[in-house]
């Protein structure tokens, strides 16, 4: 039986492909949100906020199940990016306002005319009959992001 031995070319592009895929991150799967989204404008949707992704993204779900949650992406505010200087604390008033809240929410269209993009759909989201989006901006949450 002939038996073949990697030479080192070999085991360091493997190395080198092994790296690549643990170093990137999926934006799609950066979270635990996996439900069907609502593909229409104006569609509505509502439950428990279940997680908190950073400043202005979030997941619906009315289960403890993830594969049933919605993950949103406000469509009225814009909050900083995670990993900037202001992130973590964008993500703290998101927590404050929302998480563990039942919301309603309804899909919008964004700047680039589409209800989804990046496999989160862009929704106005309202506790207790207000914007998410205005409850941050009340609390004076940095604003700022994408």
């Amino acid at each position: 039986m002939l038996r073949l031995i990697p030479g080192p070319l070999v085991l360091s592009v493997v190395a080198f492909g092994v790296a690549i895929t643990l170093l990137t991150a999926s934006p799609a799967r950066a979270d635990p949100c996996e439900g069907r989204l609502p593909s229409r404008a104006g569609q509505h949707f509502s439950g428990p906020v279940r997680y908190v992704g950073d400043g202005d993204g979030l997941c619906v779900g009315i289960s403890a199940d993830p594969s049933t949650w919605i993950e949103v992406r406000l469509a009225d505010f814009d909050a900083p990016e995670l990993h900037s200087s202001d992130g973590r604390r964008s993500k703290a008033f998101l927590e404050q306002v929302a998480f563990g809240q039942t919301v309603n929410c309804e899909a919008r269209r964004g700047r680039s005319g589409r209800v989804i993009v990046y496999d989160r759909v862009i929704a106005v989201c309202r506790v207790g009959g207000r914007s998410i989006g205005d409850l941050l901006r009340s609390l004076h949450a940095p604003e700022g992001g994408n």
